[in-house]
């Protein structure tokens, strides 16, 4: 969960005039930072060969794999 002053300070960092849009993409950017963050505190995480392997199966499925 975000706080008020992350979003204070998310709205304190955009220029004088922007969408709505381009905010809630930040808020919602810096939210699953924080969840990341929260998840890898927790213990929550994957070992860095394992991701590599998610997405290689992704690219695979996609018909996108390396060369």
């Amino acid at each position: 969960m975000l706080t008020k002053d992350m979003v204070y300070n998310s709205l304190e960092e955009m220029p004088d005039e922007f969408e709505l849009d381009e905010f809630i993409e930040r808020l919602i950017f810096l939210q699953k930072i924080k969840t990341g963050l929260e998840q890898l505190g927790e213990g929550k995480k994957k070992p860095h060969q394992e991701v590599r392997q998610m997405v290689e199966t992704w690219r695979k499925q996609r018909g996108q794999s390396r060369q």
